[in-house]
């Protein structure tokens, strides 16, 4: 065993980690002298589905898929301003592999399915915002390889669908292990994850679906049919908070001084009015001008939604005058908020629903894409206590549920394009305050649901665009200049910006 050299990434991670429901998260990483597999599991498992910040940083994502509007001041994914990646992310990746190395006999199977799956979900997300990125080079700083080259995104999603079988396969055959914050050693659930995440990585690569090399219709009809996946909100990958210090819901007013300044936008608030959702009662609060005329919180015209590509200035002089809904107390006053997930149970039933309206698989999409509603829903209600200041009397019941899942505007019906929208708009709406980014990713790939964008007011260099990616590092630049450069050069015409196409998107 290596000792001090070993815990330095452990801290590394564990430094990451503010937010957890785990009493073990408590305790002095000054006392620890060995590194363990399971020690590292814990920091690695974290770095996976603790979110990135508080406040403003929490919602970022949201901003940028123009679900919330961050009043604090102009904020940059609020006019479309994505700015350069962050490589920090392969420091985790470092600790997966030392926790494999350090892992007993019994346990290799479960480390080594962990290690896969934990590279693979950085990678493909990193991926996701630049493109290229170092991958089979990574992580050889130990053989003084400091400087590694960039592989294709192609070749990056190759080797990801790869791991994750690998990660499947090595969960199948594993022992429970130690570590796991989320599951608590259960291997059976991880593969279920893996799985579901093997699709989900499938339909983002869905413009590529003819591509012979890659062969997804294949790789998903597989995973469909013989892997076990996802069978109920239980097997989310999410984290669960509490009422403890140091593990509190990042938006609790405890821990977010700024929460007053988040108010949810025109785009999430007209839709849910649309389809006399009541997820609105759920996702916020009545706006002051209109209980003040005398409207009550269980009227949806008591909600508004700003216009999230208007001019700031305009914007907040309708937060001034109280012309806004702000977020719902049960993301600021319960301490344990609800859970932050990952991947879960609601999209895996609205990919799978996607799959078979393009004839990957067969299958009623109706009934999947059902069972995402009812899965979303759920999710909500079971973690709202049942005060009227959370829900406001509109109570998400499984008898609502059937009665909005049979309403006009929510049937899936018409041709095949329309059907694709009426999922990703549920997707949309499932991806509130969860899911960091997804909701732009899928945008990004299907252009639903459609977004505003006000040329007046876009910060884009292109006015009538949401950009597509970040750009890379400036230390990329600074330190491993030539790789950076053949990636850029190779990908994007020798062109760093926010609105050159990757791969994935062609």
């Amino acid at each position: 065993m290596k000792k001090i050299k070993s815990i330095v990434y452990v801290i590394l991670c564990a430094m990451i980690s503010g937010c957890s429901n785990f009493d073990q998260l408590n305790t002095n990483p000054n006392t620890v002298e060995t590194a363990t597999s399971s020690l590292i599991a814990t920091s690695v498992i974290l770095d996976i589905v603790t979110p990135d910040g508080y406040a403003a940083n929490f919602i970022q994502d949201a901003c940028l898929a123009k679900q919330m509007i961050w009043l604090e001041y102009l904020h940059d994914y609020n006019y479309n301003v994505l700015g350069r990646a962050d490589f920090s992310g392969y420091t985790m990746l470092i600790n997966a592999e030392k926790m494999k190395e350090l892992a007993k006999e019994e346990y290799k199977n479960a480390y080594e399915a962990l290690a896969l799956f934990a590279k693979s979900y950085k990678l493909f997300y990193l991926s996701m915002q630049v493109g290229d990125i170092p991958f089979s080079d990574a992580l050889q700083g130990e053989f003084n390889n400091t400087k590694p080259r960039y592989d294709s995104q192609e070749e990056v999603m190759k080797t990801i669908l790869d791991d994750l079988e690998t990660a499947s396969r090595l969960f199948s055959l594993a022992s429970p292990f130690d570590g796991d914050p989320v599951f608590q050693g259960d291997v059976s659930k991880w593969e279920k994850v893996t799985n579901t995440f093997r699709l989900k990585v499938l339909m983002y690569l869905s413009k590529k679906e003819n591509d012979p090399g890659l062969n997804i219709k294949e790789r998903f009809a597989r995973i469909f049919n013989d892997q076990p996946l996802m069978e109920s909100n239980k097997d989310n990958l999410q984290l669960v908070f509490s009422n403890k210090s140091g593990q509190l819901y990042p938006y609790n007013k405890a821990t977010s001084k700024h929460h007053v300044y988040a108010t949810i936008s025109s785009v999430i608030v007209d839709t849910l009015k649309a389809y006399n959702d009541y997820r609105l009662f759920y996702f916020a609060q009545p706006a002051k001008t209109m209980t003040d005329k005398g409207l009550q919180p269980d009227d949806v015209d008591a909600y508004i939604g700003l216009d999230p590509v208007a001019d700031f200035s305009d914007i907040k002089s309708e937060y001034a005058k109280g012309a806004y809904s702000a977020i719902n107390l049960r993301y600021t006053d319960i301490p344990a908020g609800e859970p932050y997930t990952r991947v879960g149970y609601a999209e895996q039933c609205f990919i799978l629903a996607e799959a078979i309206l393009r004839g990957w698989i067969n299958g009623n999409a109706t009934e999947y894409y059902n069972a995402g509603i009812k899965a979303s829903m759920t999710f909500i209600g079971e973690n709202t206590p049942d005060d009227k200041m959370y829900h406001h009397g509109k109570i998400i019941t499984e008898d609502y549920i059937g009665t909005y899942q049979n309403s006009e505007p929510i049937m899936l019906k018409g041709d095949t394009e329309h059907k694709i929208k009426q999922i990703i708009v549920q997707k949309y709406l499932t991806y509130y305050m969860q899911y960091p980014f997804d909701a732009y990713y899928e945008y990004r790939r299907t252009g639903y649901p459609v977004l505003p964008i006000n040329p007046l007011t876009n910060r884009n260099a292109e006015k009538d665009k949401i950009p597509v990616r970040w750009m890379y590092p400036t230390k990329e630049f600074d330190y491993n200049k030539e790789n950076v450069d053949n990636a850029v050069a190779s990908q994007y015409e020798g062109i760093d910006n926010n609105n050159k196409i990757m791969w994935i998107l062609k």
